[in-house]
């Protein structure tokens, strides 16, 4: 998966509980966001700050259930193009719930606050409300500043047909392997030309093929297909760098 820092408020799911999908090369793979709200306040503080410093709560969900061990850092400033989590960075691990405290932060204006996806190089980049914009936070001296659920993708839906860099002709049909709990997909396929209008952009199946009967414009295509739950929420997707191109 190429390099890609994404805010996932997105990015593409954009549900009750956003989350985004943050990769870099240099760390290994998938994600979603999260923001303070009304499941935000009805956490339970778990730690008090010690004086004069302040803490972060949130909680991280995988197919809609509490995960594991996963790390969640906080960091001062934050560049989704360049270089990501730079600057004072706190970190914390998620426990048995799904929740992770990330205690004596001092206080002051903080830019990133991401979720490792699982033993991968990508990151969920939570976010405090929706949009493709860096996400501030404010963390007060003796307060906990409470996180909406973070809810993480994976990067392993796999693409069967047509084999990645192929040359197709009209009405072809897309295929992929079925996603463990997938209740529906959603594909697109992306023109690199930008004057040119594709006719497939978040099509939903509930099968794991799709025949393309609509005209397709010539050109290369980048091709996203995405497996949800029966919550919406989103699974995995497959990689960003399988492309096909219709002749």
């Amino acid at each position: 998966m190429r390099t890609r820092w994404v805010v996932f408020a997105l990015c593409s799911l954009m549900i009750a509980a956003t989350s985004c999908k943050v990769s870099n090369k240099n760390a290994p793979g998938s994600s979603s966001s999260t923001a303070p709200n009304s499941s935000a306040a009805q956490q339970v503080e778990k730690v008090k700050p010690s004086p004069g410093t302040g803490n972060v709560q949130g909680r991280v969900l995988f197919n809609s259930k509490p995960v594991e061990n996963i790390e969640v850092k906080l960091c001062k400033t934050f560049n989704r193009f360049f270089g990501g989590c730079s600057g004072k960075t706190y970190t914390a691990r998620t426990d048995k719930d799904g929740d992770y405290v990330i205690t004596n932060v001092e206080p002051g204006t903080y830019e990133g606050l991401l979720a490792r996806v699982f033993e991968t190089e990508s990151f969920v980049f939570a976010t405090t409300g929706f949009g493709i914009s860096s996400e501030k936070y404010e963390i007060a001296p003796d307060k906990t500043l409470f996180i909406r659920p973070t809810s993480l993708f994976k990067g392993d839906l796999k693409l069967v047909n047509p084999r990645p860099g192929a040359k197709v002709g009209q009405n072809i049909e897309l295929q992929w392997q079925p996603y463990p709990d997938a209740s529906y997909y959603k594909f697109s396929l992306y023109a690199e030309d930008q004057g040119v209008t594709s006719p497939y952009i978040n099509q939903r199946s509930e099968e794991t093929s799709f025949k393309l009967d609509k005209p397709m414009p010539k050109g290369t295509y980048r091709i996203e297909i995405e497996a949800y739950n029966g919550d919406d929420r989103k699974l995995s997707e497959t990689s960003d760098d399988l492309k096909m191109t219709v002749t």
